[in-house]
């Protein structure tokens, strides 16, 4: 019979480098997240509603490729997209792109008719494509989020926060073909040239994505990512002055407060008696490495859950128990302990040397 040892089986007492004090932001709201496991490090107002302006783009770019995943498919241009009002790609009517172009166009150069010519060849017009937005959204947990439209312009049924817009983003960077475009400084492509509005990718080193927004009532938005040593930091501000400067001070501030650290690697191992086997003990061990973004004197307990013993047969590379990792209190993680070797019946019976010496 199963039980839980409850052991404590370790108290990781992780030592990286000391505390960097909080950046001061001149953000309304902010939050800084740690891509891999989702923890917050940094926030500020996180959730509280706000307009968001063209990064809404980034759920425009992820329905669209949800929807239409062949990128090399060609759009004609239709008139109703073009001409929209802010910041264009300049499409003409009749012209024919690709998807990918396009994509270029709303990432790059926050082509609002872009945004609009996504939405009308992806889902038939502009008003489902919305709903799809909305749907997703809800899908990815973004409780304090509603669009109503695909380019960001500014709506009273059109917000999100910090917070929300930083579990897009995990999505977005989720997604090779969005990362690709979100990180390009500048091309030429579909007779134009092209150059990123995040200045982040020439001011900060390591930085990966992902998109800017302005508009007179949302102020400046800004939602990016940022990779240092195996470690990635997504940062969300929303009205905010100085979102260059904001950024790069979140992103310093998570990389040496939190940094990733090994908390489990894979190969650690227990060995489990065996009842009716001539083999007595049988190995189990996790598989994978468990990572973490751990501040200095944080400690991650392990609970282990295992039977006290097991009944041949056993086979290997099944599953034996668990391993459960908590930090503060809260659930982090969850590891499966796999058996590694196996251990068959023994029917017959023991002869005088195995019993002597088994």
């Amino acid at each position: 019979m199963k039980r839980c040892l409850a052991v404590l089986l370790a108290l990781f007492l992780l030592v990286p480098p000391a505390y960097g004090a909080e950046p001061a932001l001149s953000a309304s709201s902010a939050v800084l997240m740690d891509r891999e496991s989702g923890r917050v490090l940094y926030e500020k107002n996180a959730r509280e509603r706000r307009s968001i302006a063209s990064i809404t783009k980034l759920m425009t770019a992820l329905v669209a490729v949800e929807l239409h995943p062949d990128l090399t498919s060609t759009v004609t241009v239709k008139e109703e997209w073009t001409g929209a009002e802010g910041s264009s790609m300049y499409l003409k009517p009749g012209e024919k792109l690709t998807l990918e172009e396009l994509l270029y166009g709303l990432l790059l150069s926050s082509g609002n008719d872009a945004a609009l010519a996504v939405a009308g060849y992806c889902a038939g017009d502009v008003e489902r494509f919305v709903a799809e937005m909305n749907k997703k959204a809800a899908q990815l947990g973004m409780n304090d989020t509603h669009f109503a439209n695909p380019n960001g312009l500014d709506d009273p049924q059109h917000y999100s926060t910090a917070y929300d817009m930083a579990l897009l983003a995990r999505a977005v960077l989720a997604r090779e073909e969005l990362r690709t475009v979100a990180s390009t400084r500048s091309i030429f492509i579909a007779g134009r040239s092209l150059t990123n509005h995040n200045k982040l990718l020439w001011r900060y080193e390591g930085c990966t994505g992902l998109k800017t927004g302005y508009t007179d009532e949302a102020g400046r938005t800004l939602v990016s990512s940022a990779l240092r040593e195996g470690q990635e930091l997504i940062a969300v501000t929303l009205n905010a002055p100085n979102d260059w400067a904001d950024h790069a001070a979140l992103f310093d501030y998570g990389f040496a407060a939190y940094p990733r650290t090994l908390v489990v690697p894979a190969g650690e191992w227990a060995d489990l008696p065996v009842m009716g086997s001539l083999c007595r003990f049988t190995r189990v061990s996790t598989v994978s490495d468990f990572y973490y973004p751990l501040a200095e004197g944080e400690r991650v307990s392990r609970t282990v859950d295992l039977p006290e013993r097991v009944e041949a047969p056993v086979a290997a590379g099944f599953p034996a128990g668990k391993l459960t990792l908590t930090l503060n209190g809260d659930e982090i993680g969850q590891l499966p302990l796999l058996y590694q070797t196996g251990a068959v019946n023994n029917t017959a019976p023991l002869r005088w040397w195995q019993r002597l010496f088994g």
